[in-house]
């Protein structure tokens, strides 16, 4: 097959791609600014700057939550999972469908009904501030680090897999998520949250659709990956010491996403900034058929590429260094000669990586507020208080 010529020119992005990417980027700016400017804005007060007044609508406060935490880590991780292990990946989403009910029956009733902005607040009133001080200071050290290789590993992978310069993709994201965070407050995250689901997902299908086509067809697709075990839905080893069964995909899974949007900062403050406690509920709910959507689709894409390089492992063969290249490789080799898909893909990737950053800007910003500044703050203006707020999110991004 002539995809698997060795001496063929390395693929790359062309201006087409660049601009795809540049169009993206742009639009996430213009919504948030949008939102900032838009005259009904109604975040007078720093709580309102943090929750979007406690009026947002189910729909988009839970695509927002299932953006929040598609980083470009895992746009660029679940497709290679899914080419080496198989679709038993797909058990994750039954773990996550566990999580949103425990989350919507027993966690969020609790924040919600307490009015607080930050969930150390609730570690203040059930065991006192040196708990609430203890858990904001492990907050924003453990997102810090985390939010710091959500940014740079994608951009290290693209760069060597594209190309693209690593201080562009660092400039680009910090740079734009620090503007519509600061300037438009939750409204304009949750907003632009909504646009970057549409396109990590959009990208997805583009991938899967297009390269099932070059291998035949589903039916060639499901062929291939059947004879090679990647159809595999029929794992139920109890043994921990294996990477991937049916039990640490559901009860794993489960435990771990509950800790993200049980009790995490920047979850659960998106679901306390709708309207009612009926209406996060839901916003939890539409947020699992998103997630189910995206893992869906990525898990798809990596069963796609294990039947178009069945013949030939792009790792194995040397053309890959690593496993978080496979997606990028394989997005420039089947759209070599389509220009402006390779962007499309690109701009998914990045999609990821300004939702989570966005998403932790805001979310360690009202913890410094609530947690560690409010309390001082006692009797400065709300004019002021929305001032330092947002001098916080500048601030969250310099330090990472």
């Amino acid at each position: 097959m002539d995809h698997f010529d060795s001496n063929s020119s390395k693929p790359g992005f062309v201006v087409a791609d660049y601009g795809i990417f540049a169009a993206m980027l742009s639009i996430s700016m213009g919504i948030g600014l949008f939102q900032a400017l838009k005259k009904q804005q109604r975040d007078a007060t720093a709580d309102a700057f943090f929750t979007g007044g406690r009026s947002m609508p189910a729909v988009p406060v839970g695509m927002s939550l299932c953006a929040s935490f598609m980083s470009a880590v895992q746009v660029l991780g679940v497709p290679s999972e899914g080419f080496r292990f198989g679709f038993k990946f797909l058990y994750m989403c039954l773990g996550q469908s566990i999580n949103s009910l425990l989350t919507a029956y027993l966690f969020l009733p609790v924040f919600f009904r307490l009015g607080i902005t930050s969930t150390n607040q609730y570690l203040k009133m059930r065991f006192g501030r040196g708990m609430q001080l203890l858990g904001s200071v492990q907050f924003l050290l453990a997102t810090m680090l985390y939010t710091g290789i959500v940014i740079y590993a994608p951009a290290l992978i693209l760069n060597q897999a594209t190309g693209l310069s690593i201080w562009v993709s660092l400039f680009s994201t910090g740079i734009i998520c620090t503007i519509y965070t600061t300037l438009g407050g939750m409204r304009a995250v949750i907003w632009t949250d909504v646009f970057q689901i549409v396109v990590m997902l959009l990208g997805f299908v583009a991938v899967f659709i297009y390269g099932t086509i070059l291998v035949g067809g589903p039916a060639q697709v499901l062929e291939i990956a059947n004879n090679g075990s990647r159809i595999n839905f029929n794992d139920f080893d109890v043994d921990p010491r294996k990477r991937y069964t049916f039990w640490s995909l559901t009860v794993g899974g489960s435990l771990v996403w509950l800790s993200m949007y049980g009790v995490n900062q920047a979850q659960v403050q998106r679901y306390i900034s709708c309207r009612s406690e009926r209406e996060a509920q839901w916003a939890l709910f539409v947020n699992q058929i998103g997630l189910c959507l995206i893992v869906s689709s990525a898990a798809t894409c990596g069963i796609v590429m294990f039947a178009y390089y069945n013949l030939c492992d792009p790792l194995k063969s040397g053309r890959i260094s690593a496993p978080d290249l496979y997606m990028p490789f394989f997005v420039l080799d089947i759209f070599r000669n389509q220009p402006g898909f390779p962007g499309l893909f690109l701009a998914c990737a990045y999609s990821g990586t300004l939702s989570t950053a966005s998403t932790s800007i805001n979310a360690m910003a009202a913890v410094t507020m609530e947690d560690l500044l409010r309390p001082h703050l006692l009797h400065m203006t709300q004019k002021k208080l929305i001032l330092v707020s947002k001098g916080l999110c500048r601030l969250t991004l310099i330090v990472k």
